[in-house]
């Protein structure tokens, strides 16, 4: 069976994208109908042909580019064409240890098609006697992205400064209500790699998965306001909810890591799922 997600994960067609690039390697992907609105901007952007460079006094260093990358972001927000501003920095770098080359508000990622980084957390009760049931959360309708729609217990992007566990910790505090002790218990799993077209422009993100055991007497309550419920489910429930589509791209391939890891599903229901745990040839 080719699942929603799994095709989605993968849906991006380079020719439509002009490769962005800074300090000498490829760094996103930028529409090809984005680069009339960064033509406004000639002492940022050398707009080749077959890429989008910075110009060399721009590229000199990390300072440089996030100025002008700064003052770039600032306009196309306000021009309404980079929605959802969170006033969080990430970092933009191809490795999750690399060094970063610039600093840009989160809500660019996407215009500019730049790497990210997210933890998705799979909250797992188990009763010995009986199936094993899973925490889902339900995305408030007035999230950025994919409002309303079905999510892990606990998923966040990485802000520049935070590692992992850190991040792991402050979401489950923020989205769920457990404990420092309680999320410290998280193991992981495998990193799950997505290059999708979206409204916004490109999600180039890897998303570190994690399980977490939760005690059966533990219900998860938010405390950020961007989690309209949390459900109990069991895996069948779950399974169909990534079936029909009612799940996140990322929280169904993170879930979907999950069961295949601790076979309560059968490898044969995600076909090309695995190709999904390697990146993209075209990054």
């Amino acid at each position: 069976m080719s699942l929603p997600c799994i095709e989605h994960a993968r849906r991006f067609d380079a020719r439509v994208h002009r490769p962005f690039w800074m300090a000498g390697r490829q760094v996103g992907w930028i529409r090809e109908s984005d680069l009339p609105l960064l033509a406004r901007w000639p002492d940022v952007f050398a707009i080749e042909p077959a890429r989008v460079a910075l110009v060399p006094h721009v590229d000199e260093n990390v300072d440089r580019r996030s100025a002008a990358l700064g003052i770039v972001i600032g306009a196309l927000a306000a021009d309404g064409r980079i929605p959802g501003w969170r006033d969080e920095t990430y970092a933009i770098r191809n490795a999750f240890d690399d060094a970063p080359l610039a600093y840009i508000e989160r809500a660019a990622s996407r215009f500019f098609g730049t790497m990210t980084y997210a933890v998705h957390l799979n909250g797992i009760v188990e009763y010995g006697d009986r199936a094993p049931m899973l925490w889902i959360a339900r995305r408030s309708d007035t999230k950025a992205t994919d409002p309303g729609m079905l999510d892990n217990v606990v998923a966040g992007g990485i802000a520049w400064g935070h590692g992992l566990e850190a991040t792991i910790a402050k979401e489950c505090w923020e989205e769920a209500g457990m404990s420092a002790e309680l999320a410290a218990r998280a193991v992981r799993g495998r990193t799950v790699h997505v290059l999708q077209s979206l409204p916004e422009g490109t999600q180039a993100e890897q998303v570190f998965v994690y399980d977490l055991p939760l005690p059966a007497d533990f219900a998860p309550h938010n405390q950020d306001g961007e989690v309209s419920e949390h459900r109990l489910a069991r895996v069948d429930e779950v399974a169909r909810w990534i079936e029909d589509g009612a799940m996140t791209v990322d929280a169904s391939l993170a879930t979907l890591d999950c069961l295949l890891r601790h076979r309560w599903i059968d490898g044969d229901a995600c076909v090309g799922i695995e190709a999904l745990f390697a990146p993209p040839p075209e990054c």
